[in-house]
């Protein structure tokens, strides 16, 4: 057993599920996984199913429904508090997060001082993102500028998904008091963090839009990070 492990939710990834766990498999260091999937229809689960036959460091919890990002990695962070890991890595299944750089999250907490370390897309201003649209890369890119202004967060990819937390980080943060479960709950997590003066440090990254499958974004999601982010600017959470 691994003292770090990568988090991955899913709902309908079959096209890319096996290949992304293959992909965590493969690196150089020992990682154990976790599937959250929110009962695809698709047959996720099963194919995760069938590798555990495979691989003893992958794991698999399946939910009744879909009930958004944020709850399934509260989910999953809760399984891996109970089971005493040590570092636990949120990642995408569909590439967008590139396997070889959970190495680097991993260094930034266990060897570089970090509490919490963002695989950041927009480190220095600077924009690696591949295969993006202008209108998405606009949306996120300033969207993260925004959070940046209205909370004064010194992060600069404040939307980003690919976070490495230590599990002191976790078992502060009142995981049931999590308000946000799509787009703004990655915000909330760094400003809880940052708040309550946990070290962090952003990893630049090149984010790779996907290739199979069909994106999770939506207009609600976006409004919920546009009037969370001032929410919580107002109400100064955590408390």
């Amino acid at each position: 057993m691994s003292n770090t492990l990568v988090i991955i939710p899913t709902f309908n990834e079959k096209e890319n599920i096996e290949a992304i766990i293959r992909a965590v498999f493969n690196q150089e260091m020992q990682f154990d996984i976790l599937v959250v999937d929110d009962n695809s229809p698709d047959g996720t689960s099963g194919i995760v199913e069938n590798l555990q036959k495979e691989f003893k460091q992958l794991f698999l919890e399946v939910r009744t429904e879909k009930q958004g990002l944020g709850t399934a990695y509260i989910h999953g962070f809760k399984w891996a508090l109970d089971r005493k890991y040590d570092y636990i890595i949120e990642m995408d299944a569909d590439f967008s997060h590139n396997p070889e750089d959970l190495i680097k999250l991993y260094n930034a907490c266990a060897n570089e001082g970090a509490d919490f370390s963002i695989g950041s897309r927009y480190l220095n201003n600077k924009i690696n993102v591949v295969n993006w649209d202008i209108k998405r890369l606009f949306l996120s890119y300033f969207a993260s500028k925004y959070v940046k202004i209205i909370t004064q967060i010194p992060i600069y990819d404040t939307t980003a998904g690919f976070v490495c937390y230590k599990r002191k980080v976790l078992e502060t943060l009142e995981l049931d008091k999590i308000k946000f479960v799509g787009y703004a709950f990655q915000i909330e997590m760094k400003f809880k963090a940052w708040k309550r003066k946990f070290k962090h440090k952003e990893v630049s990254v090149i984010f790779t839009d996907r290739k199979r499958g069909t994106s999770k974004m939506s207009g609600s999601i976006i409004s919920e990070a546009v009037f969370g982010v001032i929410k919580m600017r107002i109400t100064g959470i955590p408390k």
